[in-house]
């Protein structure tokens, strides 16, 4: 409660934009209560832009091209001044999470890439895992404690996700799965309108707790 709290938001896409846009609100509301510094966020992806994400993610035409990442960073820290870091690049083995990473949010859409953020908790001090996804028309958030050089084994730990729900991590799934839609028309009708916004809102306020 008396230092910065460190925020990695993996995944900028509808569900982790829209958690990206709520955490100033957050920040602002730490220091209003009398925290010391707030929030440090840093948002990590390595998609650019496309059209198609114009119609259900926080973006426009003119942003086409230009990535996630940088994007959303951008214009988090000209409206709050909060100087927080964009990440433009997916993670990988070779990434090591920041020492003064207290909490990652998830927001990725394969389950190889959950798998491979929950080998890198395990080699890290991150003390929270909030994990994020959804369907067509529903989702799931679930808030745990990694294994790792802070969080040893006990009873008490938090279960993470992953943990509870190994079949979240079968990488072989993915190539089961339908394929992200290419058009307007495709993605409207394989995800119902809102599902993003709501399992963001839900995200949030488990935060604010």
């Amino acid at each position: 409660l008396q230092q910065r709290v460190g925020v990695l938001v993996v995944g900028c896409g509808g569900t982790g934009a829209a958690i990206a846009g709520g955490l100033p609100h957050l920040h602002l509301a730490l220091l209003a209560a009398g925290h010391p510094a707030g929030l440090h966020v840093r948002l990590m992806d390595g998609d650019a832009v496309s059209e198609t994400n114009c119609l259900r993610q926080p973006f426009s035409r003119s942003e086409v091209g230009l990535k996630k990442a940088v994007v959303l960073t951008t214009r988090i820290n000209a409206w709050f001044d909060c100087g927080w870091e964009a990440v433009p690049e997916h993670l990988t083995n070779e990434h090591r999470l920041p020492h003064d990473t207290h909490v990652v949010i998830s927001a990725v859409d394969t389950r190889a890439a959950r798998k491979l953020l929950a080998a890198r908790l395990a080699q890290s001090y991150v003390r929270y895992w909030l994990d994020t996804g959804n369907g067509a028309a529903s989702g799931q958030y679930v808030l745990g404690e990694p294994r790792n050089w802070t969080n040893r084994e006990s009873p008490e730990r938090l279960r993470t996700a992953a943990e509870l729900y190994p079949e979240m991590l079968d990488a072989e799934a993915d190539a089961r799965d339908t394929q992200p839609a290419c058009s307007a028309v495709e993605a409207l009708e394989r995800q119902e309108p809102f599902v993003n916004q709501t399992i963001a809102a839900h995200t949030l306020a488990l935060l604010a707790r």
